[in-house]
């Protein structure tokens, strides 16, 4: 299973989670609500809603503070069995419920994007020092060449990556540069936000003491969203490759 599809597949169970969770608890709590002070109840709910926004889905997190608003309404409110009121601090207490339950949504949704850019960061450092390591002990090139090329795969969300010796600009394709820049027909492109353009593909060139040694040609999924951080990371295992093939040792072609 891919990784986006298991996401999905979390997504989802997260999303059945907040519609149905409060509502069973709420449930149970019936028998025992003329002997607790519905406050408590609403306090057990938002850990429901915690739960669920740990998930990191901002809908599931939002559809379980609804729901247990609409349920602690519902269930643990007078008149019972209604979406009626009679008191204002049980309508205090709905609506808090419903806000901080937003506001821990948010919380956890931030939470959970930095501990995947965390993670993510701290792959690519390991990339880069397993390139890096690879060179300085004199691994073969062409094992590199192909060891990037996988890399850059997962890194950029590419469909295929192709290592071409001596070649650059063949077919017009678009580049990415130096900086992690995206060019096509000379021109920057923003790729975070329109994707890789379309064309021939996408080349990195790979060089060393100023000389071309070739280029990476890919050709990416149209779905590919690649941050500027990441355009960078390839840039680097370019430049990793570069020097391994600049090092004098033969390299396969």
């Amino acid at each position: 299973m891919s990784t986006a599809q298991a996401r999905l597949n979390t997504n989802r169970i997260a999303v059945l989670a907040g519609l149905l969770a409060p509502l069973v608890l709420a449930a149970v709590l019936v028998p025992f609500r003329t002997s607790f002070a519905n406050t408590d109840a609403a306090l057990a709910l938002l850990l429901i809603v915690v739960a669920v926004a740990a998930a990191g889905y901002r809908p599931a997190g939002y559809l379980a503070a609804v729901s247990a608003a609409v349920w602690f309404d519902f269930f643990l409110t007078r008149p019972y069995e209604t979406f009626d009121m009679s008191r204002a601090t049980d309508i205090e207490t709905t609506i808090l419920l419903l806000l901080i339950g937003f506001a821990v949504t948010e919380i956890a949704v931030w939470g959970h994007r930095q501990h995947l850019v965390a993670s993510r960061r701290s792959g690519y450092l390991d990339g880069i020092k397993d390139a890096a390591r690879a060179v300085a002990e004199g691994d073969s090139p062409s094992a590199l060449v192909d060891s990037v090329s996988g890399r850059l795969v997962q890194l950029l969300s590419l469909r295929s990556c192709q290592f071409q010796y001596g070649v650059a600009g063949l077919g017009g394709p678009a580049r990415i540069d130096h900086q992690g820049v995206v060019l096509a027909g000379g021109r920057p492109w923003d790729v975070e936000n329109e994707g890789f353009p379309p064309g021939t593909g996408v080349e990195l060139l790979v060089e060393s003491g100023g000389l071309l040694r070739g280029r990476y040609l890919m050709q990416p999924d149209p779905d590919a969203r690649p941050a500027r951080e990441q355009l960078l990371v390839a840039v680097a295992f370019a430049d990793q490759v570069g020097a391994a093939l600049g090092s004098g040792q033969p390299a396969a072609r």
